[in-house]
């Protein structure tokens, strides 16, 4: 996948967990998991927005792209 999601690194900074994220967004685990793990085929702009806010961030710094090559 050339989209790289960066959630775990912004959980990091923030000291925040999972389940703490989860409740803020108001999306399941199962689902923050599937975003996590760039299972996701696809990402709401209001989730993505919620994300952003939670974590005190741009979505630049949750997504990244990288060429496959």
């Amino acid at each position: 996948m050339a989209i790289i999601i960066n959630i775990d690194v912004m959980l990091a900074k923030r000291k925040m967990s999972v389940t703490e994220l989860s409740e803020r967004v108001g999306i399941t685990m199962a689902n923050l998991s599937i975003l996590k793990n760039g299972k996701a085929k696809a990402i709401r702009f209001s989730t993505l927005e919620a994300i952003c806010k939670a974590l005190d961030c741009q979505p630049g710094d949750i997504l990244e792209y990288k060429d496959e090559v």
